[in-house]
């Protein structure tokens, strides 16, 4: 993963025409939003930019799925029917990793989502994002774990079958 925070003009360009036709293709996603009041929001944001390119990059597919009028951001979720491959095979956290005595993954799911400049889902987000569509019917996603969860040593994960399951 590349930690360089700025996309050169033609990066941006790039990943502003993806995010475009991503959002055209899916208008389910984002009733009543307008893409131009979107892409003046990117432009004025260079780190979403940054983070949402990196999404691309490990294989997801960030699309907009909301704007929350009290901070006036654009909400974004990554709907790629599946984890993206580049993000597949993590411990939850830093404290998982550290317990696995052997076969210890590369990362952990909390440590990539900061480097990447985003937050897992929680189970409340995750739910709301498989009303837009069927996602993880062959794979499963790490959510927001409570800290009392954590702190018996669990973690929560979710994904899909003929219902959306967390465990």
């Amino acid at each position: 993963m590349d930690n360089h925070r700025n996309l050169t003009p033609e990066q941006q360009a790039e990943l502003l025409a993806t995010l475009k036709t991503r959002f055209q293709k899916n208008m389910n996603r984002h009733t009543g939003l307008d893409w131009a009041k979107v892409q003046a929001k990117l432009e004025a944001n260079p780190d979403k930019l940054w983070s949402l390119s990196i999404m691309e990059e490990t294989g997801g597919e960030p699309d907009v799925v909301g704007f929350d009028e009290k901070t006036g951001e654009v909400i974004f979720y990554d709907c790629a029917a599946e984890s993206p491959k580049g993000r597949r095979s993590l411990c939850y956290d830093l404290a998982a990793w550290e317990s696995r005595k052997e076969f210890k993954p590369a990362d952990n799911a909390m440590d990539v989502a900061t480097s990447m400049g985003i937050e897992l889902l929680d189970e409340d987000e995750y739910r709301a994002l498989q009303t837009l569509g069927k996602f993880d019917l062959k794979t499963s996603s790490w959510v927001k774990t409570p800290a009392d969860i954590r702190k018996l040593g669990g973690a929560v994960f979710c994904d899909r079958l003929d219902t959306v399951f967390c465990s």
